[in-house]
């Protein structure tokens, strides 16, 4: 199956975390929303994602050392539609500069906010109500 996928994450509390290259980054306690795709084999990724074990490759493993996934909103779809998603949340939520967004023109594909609900509302309204849900 290839898709895109929205990660929602809780950090329990401000961190400061080392993001590969990216640097030093300091994260507030609170919500976030990663926006990915995978065009090959989307549950493979989404469960390399939620495994703890795994090496460190993209920005998003650094930042699960230290957050844990609390729901995964994914679509099936041939298309790459991150870049789409990404910009959807960026019209409501503070983006973390850079983050996974290195092979793209995106300023980030992680996205702040203080509140669950409203970063969950407004991530299932990108995939035009062709989602799949995953609770954790």
């Amino acid at each position: 199956m290839k898709g895109s996928y929205i990660l929602l994450i809780e950090l329990l509390e401000d961190s400061e975390i080392q993001i590969g290259k990216l640097g030093r980054i300091g994260f507030q306690k609170g919500f976030y929303a990663y926006v990915g795709s995978a065009m090959n084999n989307l549950e493979k990724r989404i469960e390399r994602h939620i495994r703890k074990e795994k090496r460190l490759f993209w920005h998003i493993d650094y930042l699960l050392e230290n957050a844990e996934v609390r729901e995964v909103i994914y679509a099936e779809s041939s298309k790459r539609e991150e870049c789409r998603l990404a910009k959807n949340l960026e019209r409501h939520f503070n983006p973390v500069r850079g983050f996974g967004s290195s092979d793209c023109k995106c300023k980030s594909h992680l996205f702040f906010s203080d509140n669950l609900e409203d970063l969950r509302s407004k991530a299932r309204m990108g995939f035009n109500g062709r989602i799949l849900r995953k609770n954790l």
